[in-house]
């Protein structure tokens, strides 16, 4: 794991951490100062108004937490469906005659080792995109080869149906790896809110006097691994919330072992 990534990972959850910590900490001591100016404030009233921005802020968190959740959910279906399609593409390559039969398989392995390397280093995201592209070119080039050759032929259409299906989950993965994430707008306005709630709950506690450092660290320990989850969730490439590549490693295991044979 890089110091980049490392720092990214911190930063994730620092962040909101001192947001919440000087937001409440500010909220605390405007109260305090208000309520000794005007000590008939009307604590009540402020606490209903604290209840419906903490509302507005669970709101907005449930809906940036379904979206970072819904991007994992798709990451894993892909996963499940790029293995379904490597699978078939070296089973279906040995119906082609060599030497794109081989050449296929000996992609197909070294695809999916990129694949098993990736997800355990991370920092080797460039390099793995790099190769897979050539890879997937490579087959498609194949396509082509066999299609001068008889383009009618029913394991033409076969071996170029799942290379086209490999190159289409490598698209996802990549979209939803990197091109779909939580909007940008949307982050800023969780944190908007989240400080502004804060602050209210500050206040609240500033006139109350019923406040207490403890408290306010709770308070921002548990918001800040909320939002550091989302955070988690949308950035697969830090490698903190990652997918289970079992199936992978299956697969890995299941093609090297035709291999040798």
């Amino acid at each position: 794991m890089t110091i980049t990534i490392v720092l990214e990972i911190a930063g994730m959850f620092i962040i909101p951490l001192i947001t919440v910590l000087i937001s409440i900490y500010i909220g605390q001591r405007y109260g305090a100062y208000r309520i000794k100016k005007f000590p008939e404030i009307q604590q009540s009233a402020v606490g209903s108004v604290v209840g419906a921005v903490f509302a507005l802020l669970a709101f907005i968190l449930a809906f940036t937490f379904q979206i970072a959740a819904n991007h994992y959910d798709a990451r894993k279906s892909t996963l499940l469906e790029e293995v379904t399609n490597i699978r078939t593409t070296y089973l279906r390559a040995g119906l082609v005659q060599e030497p794109i039969c081989s050449g296929t398989k000996n992609l197909l392995a070294e695809y999916v080792d990129l694949r098993v390397e990736l997800a355990k280093d991370p920092s080797k995201l460039r390099s793995a995109m790099y190769r897979s592209q050539q890879i997937l070119d490579t087959l498609w080039g194949y396509t082509e080869t066999l299609a001068k050759q008889d383009r009618s032929s029913e394991v033409y259409s076969l071996y170029t149906s799942s290379v086209n299906d490999l190159v289409d989950n490598y698209n996802q993965r990549v979209t939803f790896a990197f091109e779909y994430r939580i909007p940008f707008a949307i982050i800023i306005v969780l944190f908007v809110i989240t400080f502004f709630s804060m602050l209210a709950l500050g206040y609240q506690f500033g006139i109350s006097g019923k406040g207490s450092f403890n408290i306010n660290l709770l308070l921002a320990i548990i918001f800040a691994a909320v939002i550091f989850l989302i955070l988690a969730l949308d950035r697969p490439e830090i490698g903190v919330a990652k997918i289970n590549q079992k199936p992978m490693l299956t697969l890995q295991n299941q093609i090297h072992g035709m291999q040798s044979r």
